[in-house]
């Protein structure tokens, strides 16, 4: 079951790889297309690049993180790195659904309910990500028990504190 699970996520995780590198050759530059003469030409085209850029990130990210996990290794700094730039990633995407909904909203000949699902759409990411986060502290918990025995360290992992 195990080896059909990796194999499935690789799966996955190649498609969307494929998928996105597609979008950029071949179907990112039609909107230039569409929109040319129009003062929102480049800030669309440039928040749809780095759009699929960050869809890329998290691709490659997953991809590595799989392959310490079927290592056994994922109990480790490396992991805590590929979080963190997938946490980065869907904090820059959430970014760029606001501003691509902003960029849309005045005056431009969108449905006010396009807006809304763009906006939607950040709040998934938002949440993604803050999920992503969440088992990320886990993560680094999990590691500092390991390093240190497992002395003092508290169940659920290190605690967030205010300064």
């Amino acid at each position: 079951m195990e080896t059909l699970t990796h194999l499935a996520l690789r799966s996955v995780l190649a498609v969307v790889l494929a998928g996105s590198l597609v979008v950029q050759v071949m179907i990112g530059p039609a909107p230039a297309g569409d929109l040319e003469g129009s003062p929102l030409r480049v800030p669309i085209l440039v928040i749809l690049g780095l759009g699929v850029l960050c869809i890329q990130v998290v691709t490659v990210c997953a991809w590595q993180l799989q392959t310490l996990v079927r290592r056994g290794s994922a109990i480790s700094r490396a992991a805590l790195r590929y979080l963190d730039a997938i946490v980065g990633a869907a904090a820059a995407a959430c970014l760029l659904a606001l501003a691509f909904a902003v960029t849309l909203a005045p005056g431009e000949d969108v449905a006010p309910g396009i807006v809304l699902l763009i906006c939607g759409v950040g709040a998934i990411v938002t949440g993604f990500g803050l999920l992503v986060l969440l088992l990320r502290l886990q993560l680094g918990g999990a590691i500092a028990r390991q390093s240190h025995g497992g002395a003092g360290q508290s169940p659920t992992g290190p605690r967030l504190t205010r300064r």
